[in-house]
C-alpha cells in the first residue's frame, strides 16, 4: 500500500528547456542544436546538478571554446528563462495527493543555486514535506545513492513509497532502489497511474 509519494519537478511540475533563450542567442538551428548537445550538453550541465560550480563548468568549456565564451556564460546568465512556467495540470494533482493525508516528497536533479531561485519563482514546491535537491548532496539520478539518501532522510519505507519522473533512467532505478515508479507522460496519464496504485485522486 502506498503511503509515500515523491515526485521529480524538471519536465514533471516545471517546464525546463534550454532551447528557450538560446533560440534568440544562435538562429542557426544547427549552430544551436550542436551547440547545446557537444558544448553546453546535457552531460556538461549534470555536473553543476551534481555540485559543481558555474565558474569551474564555464573554465572549462572556455578552455577549450574560448570563441564560444559568451555564449557559454549566457547558460547560467539566461538561466532563468529556461524555466517559464509550472505545469498546472500536475501541480494540481501534487495537491491532491497532498489531501489525502500521504506522505509527499521531492527529490530533482538540479544545481543548488539555481534550485534557490526556483523556489522563490514556484512557491508550490514548499508544499511538499521536503525535497532533495542533487546539487546539494553532491548526488545525482539515476545513481543509487540518491534513492536511498532520500529514503533514509524522510524515512521513506521503499516498498510503500512511489517516485514520478520523466526520465526511463530515473524511473528504473527507483524501482532497483525497491521503490515502485511511474514515468510520467501527463497529467491525464499520471492521475491513472496513481488511482490504479490506490491513491485516492480524482480520475
Amino acid at each position: 500500500m502506498i503511503r509515500h509519494v515523491v515526485f521529480d519537478i524538471g519536465g514533471v511540475l516545471v517546464l525546463w528547456d534550454p532551447e528557450i533563450p538560446f533560440k534568440r542567442l544562435i538562429a542557426d538551428d544547427q549552430e544551436r542544436r550542436v551547440f547545446l548537445s557537444e558544448i553546453c550538453s546535457p552531460l556538461w550541465n549534470a555536473e553543476q546538478d551534481r555540485g559543481r560550480s558555474w565558474e569551474e563548468a564555464e573554465a572549462v568549456l572556455i578552455a577549450d571554446y574560448p570563441e564560444k565564451a559568451d555564449l557559454i556564460r549566457a547558460y547560467r546568465r539566461y538561466w532563468i528563462e529556461m524555466v517559464p512556467h509550472a505545469f498546472e495540470d500536475t501541480v494540481a494533482v501534487l495537491r491532491e495527493v497532498i489531501a489525502t493525508g500521504l506522505d509527499v516528497t521531492l527529490l530533482t536533479n538540479w544545481a543548488a543555486d539555481t534550485f534557490a531561485e526556483a523556489e522563490k519563482l514556484f512557491p508550490f514546491l514548499g508544499e511538499a514535506r521536503g525535497i532533495t535537491v542533487s546539487g546539494r548532496i553532491k548526488a545525482i539520478k539515476p545513481s543509487p545513492e540518491i534513492y536511498l539518501h532520500h529514503a533514509e532522510t524522510f524515512g521513506l519505507d521503499p516498498a510503500a513509497t512511489v517516485f514520478i519522473d520523466d526520465s526511463p533512467k530515473n524511473v528504473e532505478a527507483a524501482r532497483k532502489a525497491g521503490w515502485q515508479a511511474i514515468r510520467h507522460e501527463n497529467a491525464a496519464q499520471l492521475r491513472i497511474d496513481l488511482r490504479k496504485l490506490g491513491v485516492p485522486i480524482a480520475a
